[in-house]
């Protein structure tokens, strides 16, 4: 069900949403598919940490929506990885409620055009893939050596199969780190 975003209270929806401007992570992730001809799952997530339960409860409470765990180092982490929720609920929220900080506007823009791509099965072909890693590359500052798989290794599971040259067409095609994160 769709969050009704006018519902929430202002000041709680400031104060979350300025919350999530310092704490918050808007994220993508690619996991290796093995059991399918896809040969990744690409998850978006918001999330917060924190020590204190509370404030995490009031997202869960207002976005209606994610999960909140406690981690084996005692923090908190409230987070959102369903598509769903995140087009119907986390999007709408911070659309209304926006950031003040110009990084995290710019991650929460690329997000959302990552969520669009998702919903529209555009991330069903390499191309879409690339466009995500594309879009993923000027994120959260370039993912600061954080990521699992390399874009090589995630465009080399879609060339399994192909020859050698095509391999390369793909390579040449793919956007250079210093370019994409202008």
């Amino acid at each position: 069900m769709a969050l009704k975003v006018k519902q929430i209270p202002e000041r709680i929806g400031w104060y979350l949403a300025g919350f999530a401007d310092g704490e918050g992570s808007f994220s993508v992730a690619f996991r290796r598919r093995r059991d399918c001809t896809m040969p990744w799952k690409v998850s978006l997530r918001f999330n917060v940490s924190q020590r204190d339960k509370v404030i995490l409860a009031l997202f869960k409470r207002h976005l209606r929506c994610g999960t909140l765990r406690m981690r084996s180092d005692g923090v908190w982490c409230y987070e959102v990885n369903n598509l769903n929720a995140i087009r119907e609920n986390v999007i709408p929220f911070f659309e209304r409620f926006g950031f003040l900080s110009a990084k995290k506007k710019r991650d929460f823009s690329k997000f959302r055009k990552i969520a669009r791509i998702l919903a529209e099965g555009e991330h069903l072909d390499g191309a879409g893939i690339r466009e995500i890693l594309r879009i993923r590359a000027g994120m959260n500052d370039g993912g600061a050596g954080r990521r699992k798989y390399s874009e090589e290794e995630i465009l080399a599971a879609f060339h399994q199969g192909k020859s050698p040259e095509a391999i390369r067409q793909a390579r040449r095609e793919q956007p250079d780190a210093a370019s994409s994160q202008a």
